[in-house]
């Protein structure tokens, strides 16, 4: 089984920061659900979710966050994070957002996600291995 030292640095970097893109961007924006600006508020009641939702919202953005940034838990936190794009996928079709600025912006941060840890951990690339 291959380990982190038997990969190579350009493919360990190239993951590496696509995994910090994600967890920066999920960062932020668990952070704000706590700050509550005005636009925060405004797209929440905008996809039918009452203001004190928002606190609650910014929790489920951060845990799994977390996880995914701590090398031991990344690949359930991915999991975790998935789910919750899912639903924010979810909430943006239901009110008939644009296609690929909002309803599909949860998926390129599934591909970050999920492909910066398949580039950085080798127990991913086990279970998910590409041939050629």
């Amino acid at each position: 089984m291959e380990t982190n030292n038997t990969i190579s640095k350009p493919r360990l970097w190239t993951g590496r920061i696509m995994s910090a893109i994600v967890i920066l961007f999920m960062l932020m924006d668990g952070v704000m659900k706590f700050v509550k600006p005005e636009p925060v508020i405004t797209t929440t009641v905008k996809l039918g979710y009452q203001d004190h939702h928002i606190v609650w919202m910014g929790l489920l953005a951060l845990i799994p966050t977390i996880l995914y940034a701590i090398p031991q838990t990344a690949i359930l936190g991915i999991v975790l994070l998935t789910g919750f794009w899912g639903g924010a996928m979810n909430a943006n079709f239901r009110i008939d957002e644009p296609l690929f600025s909002h309803i599909l912006f949860p998926v390129y941060l599934a591909i970050l996600g999920w492909g910066g840890l398949w580039l950085r951990d080798a127990r991913l690339r086990a279970i998910f291995p590409v041939r050629s």
